[in-house]
This record gives structure tokens, sequence and C-alpha cells, in this order.
């Protein structure tokens, strides 16, 4: 059952006292607090347990209040805007000189998107105003698809939960940047990369790595505690969509009988589960198809860990459409396993 009208009242006054109110969107649970209170950006970064150079998304109504926050809104983005708004897709566009440095990162650029949530949309339009919000959850961690994982996460760090029920898309917003003479892809997501090449009529490049400018683009990222390893879907494959934590390709029926020789505890996610694994190894439920794969992926990372997993064998998907933003997220969490081999 969704919130109703008292609860969202009783969130928008957490808001407006400076509170943390963790909400849900199409994509994943997002930790709001009122993207002008200073003071409640800085509880925010704290609980979070975020750098303060990484900027916040700040979530609108509508795209109406785009003038409220973005100095200038080129064709581009207001092309984007009308396409897929509400919607996954963050634009990246040069800042008002009202928002907050605690907003953006100290950058002269801030993030806006409009989510397709009508939870989120509900408070936002009780709001009257933006609200920051990432993603609800210590950062660097598994992202919250339910209010369930939010209060896991969080616990009384958060002073208000609206449970909206599970996140219909599952990865986080596409991000692109509208700041320089061509868009720029800065981070796959929600709304795949051929959708928004058909909107501007253009290729576009994608350019999500080696740099903070956009969250949840650190190399090591979206991380449970089992250690995620990419591997193909049979032995002298490709891994689809490569990535990092392993070499592209590494074989996983070798690799599992080995963890299992450690004594370590092994699971697999995969479309299809890669054929000759040892009996032991745990196997998680496939998703269907790419799209089931992104609404299920962070359920199935921190189900690895509610089984006590030591490793994940992980297949990601081909890195087309959605199957893109899951590949992106298994390659990122593999690499903080690799960052971090206890």
């Amino acid at each position: 059952m969704s919130p109703g009208p008292d609860e969202i009242a009783a969130a928008v006054a957490v808001l407006r006292r400076g509170g943390l109110v963790a909400f849900p969107t199409e994509t994943v649970y997002g930790l709001g607090a009122d993207a002008t209170d200073v003071d409640a950006l800085a509880r925010l970064y704290a609980v979070k347990g975020r750098p303060t150079d990484h900027p916040v998304i700040v979530h609108l109504a509508d795209a109406a209040a785009l003038a409220d926050w973005a100095a200038e809104v080129p064709e581009a983005a207001r092309a984007l805007a009308d396409a897929c708004w509400p919607g996954p897709l963050t634009l990246v566009l040069r800042r008002r000189d009202r928002v907050p440095d605690a907003v953006t990162g100290g950058r002269a650029t801030v993030g806006l998107r409009v989510p397709d949530q009508p939870v989120a949309l509900e408070l936002l339009r009780a709001f009257g105003g933006g609200i920051a919000a990432p993603s609800a959850n210590r950062f660097g961690r598994v992202s919250p698809t339910t209010a369930a994982d939010v209060r896991a996460d969080l616990g009384a760090d958060v002073d208000c939960v609206l449970d909206g029920g599970p996140c219909r898309v599952g990865v986080e917003s596409t991000i692109v940047d509208c700041t320089g003479p061509e868009p720029v892809i800065a981070r796959v997501g929600g709304v795949p990369r051929e959708r928004i090449e058909a909107v501007l009529g253009h290729p576009v490049v994608v350019q999500d790595r080696g740099t903070i400018a956009a969250p949840g683009t650190l190399p090591a990222h979206y991380a449970p505690r089992a250690r995620v390893h990419l591997v193909a879907a049979a032995p002298g494959a490709p891994t689809p969509g490569g990535g990092s934590g392993l070499a592209p390709g590494a074989e996983p029926v070798g690799l599992a009988h080995r963890l299992l020789g450690a004594g370590r505890r092994v699971g697999v996610l995969a479309l299809v589960v890669p054929a000759g694994l040892p009996d032991a190894v745990e196997i998680l439920a496939p998703p269907a198809d790419p799209d089931e794969y992104a609404r299920v992926v962070y359920a199935r990372l921190r189900e690895a860990d509610a089984r006590g997993l030591d490793d994940l064998l992980v297949v990601a998907p081909p890195a087309v459409g959605l199957g893109a933003a899951v590949a992106d997220r298994l390659a990122r969490a593999a690499a903080a396993g690799a960052a971090d081999p206890t």
C-alpha cells in the first residue's frame, strides 16, 4: 500500500525542519534532503559516509522547475527532458548561483531529474522544491530497491521512510552531461544509450570512467560483502560487457573449484547458469531477461550476503539496452572486491 496523504505531509514536515526522508523512485530508493538547506545536506553526506566532493542529484516535480536550478538549458537537454521525463534520466547543466556547493560538490554544474514514480512525485509536489537524493544506503554499498533495504542499511539515521514497494527499473538513472559542445553520457542507467541517441539523432559518447563528476562512477562501487567475480557464460567465451575484477572471459568452472577448495561458499548469478559448475555452488534465481536483471540485480547481491556467500560468480548480460547498466554495475562491484580481497 502506498503512503497516504498524512504520511506524505509528515515527510514534508521532516524535510522542512532539515531532516532526511527516504523515498522510492523508479530506479532505487533515494535519501532525500531539502536541496537548499546546507545543514540538512551536511547531515545527508555524513549519514551516507559520502565524500563531500561527490555531487548529488536534485529531484524535481516537473521540468518547469529547471529554471530554478539551471542557468541555461541547451536545446539537446530540452529535447531529452521532453522525451524522457518523468523517467530515469539525469541532466547535468550549468547551475544557477543560488544552488549550494553542497549539492554540486563545488562544481559549476548541477544534476537534475524528474522521477517517474507516483510516491516520489507526490512528495515533490507537496514539498514544492528540489530534493537532493543520492541512493539511500551507505556510500559504495549495494543500492536499495525496497523500503526494507533502506531500514536495514540506515536504521535510525533516516528520519522517515516512505514505502512505495519495489523499484520498477532497479538501476540508477542515466546521467547525460549537457554542458559541453555535445552531450556526453556520464553514467549508463535506466534510459538506454540507444534511446538517448534516438532522441538526439546522433551517436553519443560514454565517458563514465576515471572521474567523480557524476554519482556512482567510481571504479569500485555497488559492492556487497561477498566478493563479486565476473565470469564468462562458458569456457572460452567473452564476458558480456567486459568489466573489472577478473580479466574478461574468466573461466567459471575452474574458478568455482578453486574457491570451494579454499573453503569458501560460492554462488552464481546469470541469465543462463554456466554448465559444469560444482554441485556445491549455490544458484541464485536467474533473471528472465536483461530488463528483469536490472530490476533484481541489487536484490540478488543482497541475497548473496544474506546467504553468507564468500564469493559470487556473475555473468553480465549483453551490454545493450538496460543490459549495459547491469554490466556496468556488476563490473564496479567486481572491482570493489578485487580492491578488497578480504
